[in-house]
């Protein structure tokens, strides 16, 4: 009879139970969830009428007295190849009512001068624009979350559109034909550079027209005479 061998060795079960494993999973994918910041949807913060109860004529006096219509006009030019392109930017405001009497229409540029788009509006948007600093640095110095600031400065220019006594320039923005379009997003950069909650863009009416002629000499409806394109420069003489 054969003997047994006794140097064979004894195989185990190596099956591993992932059971625990899967619990500890569970586990850390429930603590980076709660722990995690979901990204944070864009959303445009919009200003509502307020409930206030205002008659005709102290609603008409307060838009008088806050609005600002800004005109944007430029020169057209064609290039040699025939492109079309708006350059030379002009810029022209009025306050309130449009003056008929003495055709009142100023000039102004883009910049941060006193004299500059810039410069008006934040002269005449102090109030809030003070109140939205002192959030920014508190913001700064982390004592204010995005959320926190976010809705603070929310908060402040709801105030402000339901405050009937407050400053807060109304913004009318009058593009003409000839305007180019980047000065209009700029224009609407700078509404929220500098706060501006109530603010459109609509087309010149008859008494914008006629301060725009007055100003610059010929009717709105008259295109703006193109620079001609240079003539091409004559080819060499061939050699004798």
């Amino acid at each position: 009879m054969a003997k047994k061998d006794k140097s064979r060795q004894k195989k185990f079960d190596t099956r591993i139970d992932f059971t625990p494993m899967v619990d500890m999973n569970m586990l850390l994918i429930t603590f980076f969830m709660l722990c995690t910041t979901m990204l944070k949807s864009q959303t445009l913060d919009l200003v509502l009428p307020t409930n206030q109860d205002v008659n005709k004529e102290e609603e008409t006096k307060i838009k008088e007295s806050d609005a600002i219509t800004f005109i944007l006009d430029g020169n057209v030019n064609t290039d040699k190849n025939g492109n079309v392109s708006s350059t030379d930017s002009k810029i022209y405001y009025y306050d309130g009512q449009p003056d008929m009497e003495n055709f009142t229409l100023n000039d102004i540029k883009f910049g941060n001068d006193k004299d500059a788009i810039r410069g008006m509006l934040q002269k005449r948007n102090k109030e809030l624009l003070d109140q939205v600093n002192k959030l920014k640095a508190e913001w700064k110095k982390g004592a204010l979350t995005d959320s926190a600031y976010n809705a603070k400065v929310r908060e402040a220019r709801e105030k402000q559109a339901e405050d009937l006594n407050a400053k807060r320039p109304i913004v009318v923005i009058k593009p003409t034909a000839n305007a180019c379009y980047a000065d209009v997003v700029r224009m609407l950069d700078e509404m929220q550079i500098n706060q501006i909650s109530t603010y459109q863009i609509e087309s010149l009416n008859k008494q914008d027209s006629t301060l725009y002629e007055h100003k610059v000499g010929h009717p709105l409806t008259a295109a703006v005479p193109a620079k001609a394109a240079p003539a091409p420069a004559p080819a060499p003489a061939p050699a004798q």
